[in-house]
């Protein structure tokens, strides 16, 4: 039997969650939450709109909460720890928002629509990828360096694709691109953010009624036809899924080639071996881990770590400090793709675990290694310096990525 660690004297003054990044250490968490982790794996912090609650650091603590039925995720329960986020005070989720509720409506919902995620349907998305991934590559080398990468690679193939999946014609995309990046920046004003939430539920109810009067073979018409979910419930849900299978996936193909141009010794690796691409990517989502975390609201007094979290206290679970765990990875702040990073939450964890991580995998197994097959001296055009990093967002990434290669 091990012995007991007492945990560390917890510190009396809830302090900000930590957020700095800096140019150096692109990859690496914000300062502050590895000295956290190893001091304190759950620790007092102070949010935005006045609560005191607690942020967890620490892997295995990170997974019990997300695990725990006594840590709720409704909306009108939690509180924010990233300021500029909220717009206005916490409400209830409205119906269709299933990412904001606890069973037995998360259930209904989540049961509806993994009945859609089919086999039939992510195989011949997986083809779709493999074309989209090929005709913007074609257009880079037609344009010809240098190129943003983001631009040109990391927000098209992923926005097309969720377009398939969800049957939105592409022509739209450019309009939902932007106002998604409005939810999304920690530096817009709320007003703006009500704005484009507005636009964007429009944008939705126009794409459910158009399935309503016309289904095809995509997963919104599959919902319109085969549920008895309302015109409020569908735009929602489309809303959600639209949000999730973009912006993460679209910053994880960006951040995830700057990180393997960052690291030669490691894109060598896989240029070599093709069969590491499973591994690689489970390593990239591990190591990147562009999410901030997530939070629930505990329901009852709860024992945590050696901490009593009180009922109605949000707790704060750092992603990118869960990940570089030495507790559970070895050499946490290293990359290395032959590592088997079995049990990263970069996905979360528990019943909330992201619906559509099987189709983010598969983006990046085809974008990521077919890129730099076709451009063997893909490189930075600019200094790592003037890389700008998406500190000023909620999803972490680079706003552009500036390469070239040998003709």
């Amino acid at each position: 039997m091990s012995e007991s660690v007492t945990p560390a004297p917890l510190p009396t003054t809830p302090a900000p969650l930590p957020t700095a990044r800096t140019t150096d250490r692109p990859f690496d968490p914000p300062d502050g939450l590895a000295l956290l982790r190893e001091s304190n794996p759950i620790s007092p912090l102070a949010y935005p709109d006045g609560h005191v609650g607690w942020l967890v650091t620490g892997h295995a603590l990170a997974r019990a909460v997300l695990a725990d039925p006594r840590f709720s995720h409704r909306a009108e329960l939690t509180h924010s720890p990233l300021d500029g986020t909220r717009m206005g005070a916490p409400q209830p989720a409205p119906p269709g928002i299933f990412t904001s509720m606890d069973p037995p409506e998360h259930t209904r919902y989540r049961h509806l629509l993994t009945g859609q995620f089919t086999v039939r349907r992510m195989r011949r998305l997986t083809g779709r990828i493999q074309e989209i991934t090929a005709e913007h590559l074609d257009a880079m080398e037609r344009q010809g360096p240098p190129v943003d990468l983001v631009e040109a690679f990391a927000l098209p193939i992923p926005g097309l694709v969720i377009c398939e999946l969800l049957g939105v014609p592409t022509i739209e995309r450019a309009r939902f691109q932007s106002d998604m990046s409005k939810l999304t920046s920690l530096e817009v004003p709320a007003d703006e953010k009500i704005a484009a939430f507005g636009a964007l539920q429009a944008f939705m109810l126009d794409l459910v009624l158009a399935k309503r009067a016309e289904p095809a073979d995509d997963l919104l018409s599959g919902l319109v036809t085969g549920t008895d979910l309302t015109d409020e419930e569908l735009t929602n849900i489309g809303g959600v899924l639209m949000g999730a299978g973009f912006e993460t996936t679209a910053n994880m193909l960006a951040l995830g080639a700057y990180a393997l141009l960052r690291h030669p010794d490691q894109l060598a690796a896989l240029r070599a071996d093709t069969g590491l691409t499973d591994k690689a990517v489970e390593e990239l989502l591990r190591y990147l881990s562009i999410i901030p975390g997530t939070v629930r609201a505990a329901l009852e007094d709860v024992e945590l770590g050696g901490r009593l979290v009180k009922a109605g206290q949000s707790v704060m679970v750092s992603i990118p400090a869960a990940n570089r765990d030495p507790r559970h990875f070895a050499d946490p702040d290293t990359l290395d793709l032959h590592r088997p990073a079995t049990g990263h939450v970069a996905f979360g964890h528990g019943i909330h675990q992201c619906l559509g991580q099987q189709l983010a995998r598969v983006e990046m197994q085809v974008g990521i290694p077919t890129l730099f097959a076709r451009f063997p001296t893909l490189r930075l055009a600019v200094s790592p310096e003037e890389v700008p990093l998406r500190t000023d967002m909620m999803i972490y990434g680079v706003h552009r990525l500036p390469v070239t290669w040998d003709r």
